[in-house]
């Protein structure tokens, strides 16, 4: 589908938030039916909601026609990786978005109009946006190392083949110079790249193994500093 008229995207992502938020809206009503005793219109609003969700869904699958996986079966593992992290980056937009902007705004507008109810609820959001868009932060992140693990491991058992068919052992060895000698994971396999170091535990790029503070967990495993050897590295024929 065409997306660059601007018209229509706009008219996609409103009958979007339309038909999510009736879907949220039904939910609540089930509930409060339920609480009242009236069972047969709770399981009406239930139903209800769940068209909402499909009818929300067909317009997001127009909006973001990249994320729609007709055969997972077809997709070859990178595909899928990058269809899972284009969700992950949609979901911190939108986390982001809301406790730096829109949260903000509209608590501010609440104190403003001297609603204190509605200014304690957009402020307690705050925080809780903060806590999904960092979680999703960290998702994305543990995400992207499992990338270089899995490499690795399909790299060491390709290796493996080709000596149990009369190859050779590849040599390996660990780099030198500590500004890019890179260290791997006993436990889990997760490999330390001093140039890229790790910012989201609050390692700067360039930071060498040995200067990483002591506490400093591996992301993906949690374990120790103490964990990690040298990597070695497979020399070029």
């Amino acid at each position: 589908m065409d997306l660059s008229n601007f018209t229509t995207l706009q008219n996609l992502e409103a009958a979007f938030g339309g038909e999510s938020m009736a879907n949220r809206k039904y939910l609540f009503f089930a509930d409060v039916a339920r609480q009242l005793g009236f069972a047969d219109l709770a399981k009406l609003f239930k139903e209800t909601a769940d068209q909402e969700t499909e009818h929300a869904f067909a317009h997001f699958k127009l909006l973001h026609p990249e994320l729609v996986v007709e055969d997972s079966a077809a997709l070859t593992d990178e595909q899928k990786r990058e269809i899972i992290s284009r969700c992950l980056s949609l979901a911190i937009e939108g986390e982001t978005y809301e406790y730096t902007t829109m949260y903000p705004e509209f608590a501010a507008d609440a104190q403003r109009d001297h609603d204190n109810p509605a200014a304690e609820e957009f402020l307690k959001q705050v925080k809780e946006s903060t806590d999904h868009a960092n979680t999703f932060r960290e998702a994305a992140h543990r995400f992207g190392l499992l990338k270089f693990i899995e490499n690795y491991h399909a790299d060491r058992y390709a290796e493996a083949l080709e000596v149990l068919n009369g190859g050779q052992t590849a040599t390996r060895v660990a780099g030198e110079d500590a500004k890019t000698r890179k260290w791997i994971c006993r436990k889990c396999s997760m490999i330390y790249d001093p140039v890229a170091g790790d910012p989201d535990s609050g390692i700067a790029p360039g930071t060498p193994f040995e200067e990483i503070p002591d506490d400093w967990e591996c992301p993906i495993c949690g374990a120790s500093k103490k964990t990690f050897k040298p990597f070695e590295e497979k020399i070029a024929a």
